[in-house]
């Protein structure tokens, strides 16, 4: 069957390819058959130190998430309002509306995962390998474009929401192995350094294949599968209490006002380009510079937080990003442009590394003060994902009703100035105002360097005394 994928019905626009494609099954097949033997050797020689492969593995699994969520973050949008010619009011209700059901199922698919029983492939296994089918297909109709007109926003709701809670079924488990990988907190630091590393990579690639003819459910079939083996090796469950709500507070809402910027950004960035500052051709290429960028700064940023800590880190990183954003609306031109993708891309590599590290930092600090309390892991890691998801439904919502607002014309070439006026807006003033909010935030957060040592010392002579 052929997807009706196309960007518009006018022809004097210069617009999105009206190729239809097909999901490539044979290359999914053949990349799972390659990277079973690397799951066997994980499930028979797994230590408590973790080698560079069953890093690497753990790194795989993140593809399905990270693939689907960037060509989501990124094109999600615009594909809605200019591809599949749905009106700004009804995409706004798709967008808040599925971000807010996504929100809701997490903390609900949590609950569920710790009150499942172990099985022989663990816990957290099933759930993945379980939903990878039926994630995919939803995946695959939300890229689909109806024959019909009237009623496509209902089509869209209804696969975004679908969508929405078969990758909760899969990220939540996901995230949650981090807890099961090591005791030791530099061996779970160094496993999420090499998980943001490969999916800023496979980002790249979809963002690639993006912008040559909107194909997002090839790379989301090539990679679901494979994710889902990869990521899904687990081990027995260790002792990992509840986490106090004061310290786990001040992560999630810094991390909130972070991520809604990330996401003000990503979800307005291509229509920025397109009718704000004339970088149409260039939209594309300014992505990957940013995606490059990140690549290559995982590193440096791993050693930072080894070297400053992370909440110094975290202050650099995110600190880093609020005169390029300005920048680029203020100086809009193509050099201009390349250097504020290369800037932004270091600190959207402190924002995608440095949360995911602070986390398991809040659990060990309160597993000294809850030692009987075992297997939340899935539900504080659910709560996590719930209130980001709920904020960036939040942030789209709102930012597409401001573009009604201002006039947006669906499917036009120019849009009118106040259109212009209120991109500028989303892309510039709101994100800086979400950074020094997420830095008082911070400032908060009372777990250094010190307290780390501490809490590690702590735990290894808890672990000592209970066996």
């Amino acid at each position: 069957m052929h997807s009706r994928l196309f960007k518009s019905d006018r022809s004097d626009c210069k617009q999105w390819s009206r190729k239809p494609i097909l999901p490539n099954v044979s290359e999914m097949l053949g990349y799972c058959l390659i990277c079973v033997p690397f799951l066997c050797y994980l499930q028979t020689h797994t230590e408590q130190r973790l080698s560079v492969c069953s890093k690497l593995c753990f790194a795989i699994g993140g593809a399905p998430i990270q693939v689907a969520g960037s060509a989501t973050a990124f094109f999600l949008q615009i594909y809605l309002l200019d591809v599949a010619q749905i009106s700004p009011v009804p995409a706004s209700v798709v967008l808040f509306v599925g971000k807010a059901w996504g929100a809701v199922t997490d903390p609900v698919v949590g609950f569920f995962i710790t009150k499942s029983r172990w099985t022989k492939i663990g816990r957290l296994m099933p759930w993945m390998v379980g939903c990878t089918p039926f994630l995919v297909v939803s995946y695959f109709y939300l890229w689909f474009v109806p024959p019909f007109t009237s009623g496509r926003d209902i089509w869209y709701l209804g696969f975004y929401c679908l969508y929405q809670t078969l990758i909760t079924c899969f990220h939540v488990p996901y995230s949650a192995l981090t807890m099961f990988l090591s005791t030791d907190q530099r061996e779970r630091d160094s496993a999420t350094a090499y998980s943001r590393s490969p999916n800023f990579t496979r980002s790249l690639a979809a963002h690639s294949m993006q912008h040559a003819s909107f194909r997002k459910e090839h790379a989301a079939l090539c990679k679901c599968v494979t994710g889902s083996i990869l990521g899904s090796f687990n081990k027995p469950p260790q002792s990992i209490p509840e986490i106090s709500r004061n310290d786990y507070s001040m992560v999630i809402f810094f991390i909130t006002f972070y991520l809604l910027l990330l996401q003000l950004v990503q979800s307005n960035f291509v229509l920025f380009c397109t009718y704000a500052v004339d970088l149409r051709d260039h939209f594309q290429n300014i992505v990957l510079t940013i995606l490059m960028s990140a690549v290559v700064s995982i590193p440096f940023w791993q050693w930072f937080l080894q070297r400053f800590g992370k909440k110094t880190a975290a202050f650099c990183g995110i600190t880093w990003m609020m005169p390029f954003t300005v920048m680029l609306v203020l100086i809009p031109n193509t050099v201009v442009a390349y250097m504020v993708a290369v800037s932004s891309g270091l600190s959207v590599a402190a924002s995608l590394l440095l949360p995911w590290s602070m986390l398991p930092d809040v659990v060990d600090d309160f597993r000294l003060a809850n030692p009987f309390s075992k297997g939340h892991e899935a539900i504080f890691y659910s709560f996590y994902v719930f209130f980001t998801k709920f904020a960036a439904g939040i942030s789209l919502g709102v930012s597409t009703l401001c573009l009604q607002f201002a006039g947006y014309n669906t499917g036009a070439c120019r849009q009118p100035p106040p259109v212009v006026y209120t991109l500028k807006l989303l892309i510039g003033a709101a994100p800086v105002a979400f950074i020094i909010t997420g830095l008082m935030i911070l400032l908060l957060y009372p777990i250094s360097e010190d307290v780390r040592l501490r809490n590690k010392l702590a735990l290894d002579e808890l672990r000592l005394t209970s066996l």
